[in-house]
């Protein structure tokens, strides 16, 4: 049984899409339905107002038309190629975990995920922004602020946030598994099925405690989850270490992870809304 489940996780893996491969469609669209729960109820109004527009996007083949929908666009519409072409840095930043923290030289003229979520975020709340721009700044923030806090979009150690470190994950293993690609999916998809639900209305003292802080500080965060959790689960707890060509993530060492996977989704959705509050509220 286990080990069926195990093959078909992996099987959608392998056979996604190169667009899902961003905390896959599960983790973008849980961040957002986080956020859309949290929101003010006139930004959840000014949400679908401009979502409502998403005709102006001009990417049938990719719907912006709910917050879920907007949440994988800025994924969708990687194989459009050069009209969107210029985006490619901005869902990352490559900051060593095995250095202390520098965002600046790893964020050069603005293409890193950090510098977009605070540059979406300004073009969404400016009313003279033309619509079109809006409608498209929405969808690059509310993706961006999720990519921002899957730890190996913020933190790596020169190999492109962990895509080159081959990986086990529990009893399954293939070359074609790293651990980019664990945190990604099959982690994401455990820790957000997880009970209980992460999709629900949080107390106002706890969304302003997680939601506090700037986006060089949530920069910050996700990089130490990557070096101490990412890394260092799958490095024998030497994240740092240039002995072991392959990682190994045990099924003990896994449910080590799930929290932190899942505590990282709940601060995205939470700041997520707390942006939109500002731009929108």
């Amino acid at each position: 049984m286990l080990r069926s489940l195990f093959a078909a996780l992996t099987a959608l893996l392998l056979l996604a899409p190169a667009p899902a491969f961003a905390w896959w469609e599960y983790g973008h669209q849980t961040v957002a339905a986080i956020a859309y729960r949290n929101v003010a109820p006139e930004t959840r109004a000014a949400i679908d107002r401009l979502l409502a527009r998403q005709a102006l996007l001009e990417t049938p083949s990719c719907p912006a038309g709910t917050i879920e929908e907007a949440s994988v666009w800025a994924d969708c519409i990687k194989p459009l190629g050069a009209r969107f072409s210029y985006a490619y840095s901005w869902h990352y930043q490559n900051v060593n975990v095995c250095q202390p923290f520098d965002l600046e030289s790893a964020c050069k003229d603005g293409n890193c995920v950090s510098a977009q979520v605070t540059r979406n975020a300004a073009l969404l709340k400016d009313r003279s922004v033309p619509l079109r721009e809006r409608v498209m700044a929405l969808a690059f923030l509310v993706h961006f602020v999720g990519d921002l806090h899957m730890p190996l979009h913020a933190g790596d150690k020169g190999d492109l946030g962990g895509n080159r470190l081959k990986t086990n994950y529990g009893i399954y293993s293939t070359d074609r598994l790293n651990l980019h690609s664990v945190w990604d999916g099959l982690l994401a998809e455990r820790a957000i099925s997880t009970p209980p639900s992460l999709v629900h209305a949080y107390p106002a003292d706890e969304r302003a405690r997680i939601a506090a802080g700037s986006v060089e500080d949530w920069s910050r965060e996700s990089w130490e989850v990557s070096r101490q959790h990412a890394y260092a689960a799958a490095l024998d707890g030497k994240p740092c270490s240039t002995d072991q060509e392959r990682g190994h993530l045990s099924n003990e060492t896994i449910e080590t992870m799930v929290e932190p996977a899942r505590e990282q989704i709940k601060r995205a959705g939470l700041r997520l809304a707390r942006l939109l509050d500002e731009a929108l509220g």
